[in-house]
Order: structure tokens, then sequence, then C-alpha cells
């Protein structure tokens, strides 16, 4: 008998992966919003200027503190997992997981060069199709061996930028120089009048295509830079440890190990993150000696602290036997990739040139309450829209896409 390879079937989802997939969704927009919204741009004097000031340089540092990085790890974790599930699942029924993998992998690079080229420069989809490539040279290594290696993985920034100070170098320079030649050529200012480009009275369309022509460049300038891609993969290792041991779905089972992780987490990862904010904010990177700081401290601090999230949330929903508020955030989690694009465009509209043009006028005091407001719309739409459909939309083209074949979006009633 032929056994043909099929995606997780709506009865077999695990509640818990939805709702962290929800509560990432909402750290990744809290994140983004400073590109979105041209606060990550602005200098300092341009912010002191706004009205809101000095109340948006406190939220500001609540970002670094407990926002910056910590979601896309979160993000990263799960994708480990999702990894296990589709090598784990499709073994057990005598199928070669990888030619799946590597499919559902390839449509995920073409949405997510999409989203760079066409929409965002702050495209994540793209990097994780590409380490994703990777995953499979690992899937047979021990439990320990994973472990050390994305340790020593997340750690890496900090020898990669001491050789960076001794050199004297700055990766990612040549791709940076690419972007600034694009924006000369496009006419995008290259001293500090580039932070208001996008957001000036009449900016529309042209501001838009000329930025993103470049932004592909900065983009991965930035990501070699702050030396991401190692990161990532350690995470996705840490993710794929967890997904094969099958954690998530035994929860119970593990309650000692998840309070050590909040326990440690929180009393690693929030000294460690101010301290992160500190430096963060004296604008000193690599290759300055005092750049160091940066890398030290990003590194120690954002992993234990999103861990420790993750952790309060599966205790939580231990001791609650899965019959708490954190349920409302799964169909928003069950539908990530549509509402992380959507994400997207909404922020276009409300902040870019090209809709209403709140971007460079507002600081966090106003715009973090739209963040808010857009996530709630996200998860009640989420919610409604399960109730008539067994996928979010973009999750249904992903997943016909990735197994050619038919598969009902419209709920069948009984």
């Amino acid at each position: 008998m032929t056994v043909n390879a099929s995606p997780v079937q709506l009865n077999e989802r695990v509640d818990i992966l939805d709702v962290l997939r929800g509560f990432a969704i909402l750290g990744i927009l809290l994140d983004n919003i400073m590109g979105f919204s041209g606060w990550g741009f602005m200098t300092m004097a341009q912010r002191e200027a706004l009205p809101t000031w000095p109340a948006d340089g406190l939220l500001g540092i609540c970002e670094l503190v407990f926002v910056n990085g910590k979601f896309y790890t979160l993000f990263s974790f799960l994708f480990g997992i999702g990894f296990s599930i589709i090598l784990l699942r499709n073994e057990q029924r005598g199928i070669n997981p990888l030619k799946i993998f590597y499919r559902r992998l390839f449509i995920l690079l073409l949405i997510g060069a999409g989203h760079l080229l066409l929409l965002w420069e702050g495209d994540i989809l793209l990097l994780y199709a590409l380490l994703g490539l990777l995953l499979p040279l690992f899937r047979k290594y021990s439990d320990k061996t994973l472990l050390i290696l994305a340790g020593l993985l997340i750690l890496s920034p900090i020898l990669i930028d001491c050789i960076n100070v001794l050199l004297h170098n700055k990766s990612g320079d040549y791709l940076e120089s690419i972007a600034i030649g694009i924006d000369k050529k496009n006419g995008i200012p290259t001293d500090d009048g580039y932070a208001k480009y996008l957001y000036n009275p009449g900016s529309g369309w042209n501001e838009w295509r000329n930025w993103q022509e470049s932004g592909w460049a900065y983009r991965y300038s930035y990501i070699i830079h702050s030396n991401r891609m190692p990161k990532v993969f350690g995470i996705f290792l840490i993710g794929f440890y967890a997904g094969r041991k099958m954690i998530y779905a035994q929860l119970q089972n593990h309650i000692n190990l998840l309070k050590k992780l909040r326990r440690w987490g929180f009393i690693i990862g929030i000294p460690t993150s101010i301290g992160l904010a500190i430096f963060e904010i004296d604008d000193r990177g690599i290759p300055n000696p005092w750049g160091l700081l940066d890398t030290f401290f990003y590194a120690v601090s954002v992993v234990p602290l999103s861990f420790a999230f993750t952790a309060s949330i599966c205790l939580h929903w231990v001791k609650t036997n899965g019959n708490t508020w954190w349920r409302w955030l799964a169909p928003a989690g069950r539908m990530a990739l549509t509402n992380y694009l959507m994400q997207t465009i909404l922020c276009i509209t409300i902040f870019y040139g090209v809709g209403i043009g709140l971007g460079g006028r507002i600081g966090p005091v106003l715009f973090y309450p739209i963040v808010i407001g857009i996530y709630i719309l996200q998860v009640l739409y989420s919610n409604w829209w399960f109730r008539y459909f067994n996928y979010g939309p973009m999750e249904w083209i992903w997943r016909q896409l990735t197994y050619g074949k038919q598969m009902p979006i419209v709920k069948v009633k009984e």
C-alpha cells in the first residue's frame, strides 16, 4: 500500500504550540514597529523633538530589555520544533521526510523573497528558509551533541566579534556599500535626512519603491554584521531537540525543567538585558572594542529571557490544564504566516507615505497603542476565521503547494 505525505491534521495539532506562535507574533510586531514607524532610523535629536519625549525614551529602553531579540528567538525555537514534527511524523509513516521538508522550505523561500523585495526590508522568512536547508544535516546527531552545538553557535558572536575588533573589520560592509550606491542613484539622502525620506510630506509610491530597492542589501548587511545566522541556527537546533523529545506534547512530565528555565531565565536574562540596553544606546558598535559589550550582553541575555517567557506560559498552561485565556491566542498562532504578512501591509498603510503617513511623526507612546490595537484585531479575526475555515489563507496556499493535493479550506457543516 502506498502511503502519501500529508500535513498535520487538525485533530493532531498541539494547542500550546499555536499559543506560543500567537504570543510570538505579538512580540515580533512590538519589535518590528521600530522599523515601520521610522523610530529606529531617527537620530536622538529627532526623537527628542517629539512632544512625547522623554516617555518615548523610557518605552524604547523597555523594548530593548523585554522585546528586542526575544521573540524571533521564540519563533526560531518553534521552527525547529516544526522541523522535528515533519521529520518524525513522515518517518513513522515510512515516507522520505526530506522531499516534503525541502519543498515546504522552497515555498517559504519564495514567500520570504517576495516579502523582502516587494513589501518590507525587515523580512525574516527568507533567512529562516535559507538556514533551514541545513537542518537535515544535523538530524542524526545525539541530543548531547545538538545542545553543545547550539550553545556554541549562540555564543559564537563573541568570538567572531573579537576577531572583527582585532582586524578592525565590520562584517557586512560590502553589502552596505552596495545599498549606499543604490540609494545615491535613487536620490535617497545618505546623511540624517534618510530617516525622514519615507515619511516626508508628499512621499509616496516612488519613495517606497526607491527605499525597497536597496532594502535587501541593508537587511543582509545587518544580519551578517549582527551575527544573526549562527544565533538563529543554534536556536533551530534547540527547537529540534525539544521536538525530538516531544517536550511540547508532554509538558506535565517536564515541570522541573520548565521551572528551572523560568527561574534561571529571569535571573540571567533580566539583568543582562538591562546591560544590553545600556550599551546599545551608547552607539558604539563593532569594530570599536566597546562594541564587544553589546555583543556579549546580547549573546547571554536574549535566549535565557525568551525561554523564561516560554516556560512561564507552559507552566500556566499545565496548571490550568489548558483552560486559560491564553487559548485565545491559538487561532492567531495557527495562521501566524498570514498574520505576519498582514502586519506588514497594515503597518505600511498606517505609517508610510503611501498610506496615512504617521511614520516619523510619533514615538512609542503613541505607536505602541496602535500595535496593541492591530494585535487585538488579529486575535479576534483569527478566532472568527476558524469558525468557518480549516486553515489561514496563506497557510492553505503553503500547504497546497507543498503537498500538491486539494485540501478543503472551508469547513463542512455536519
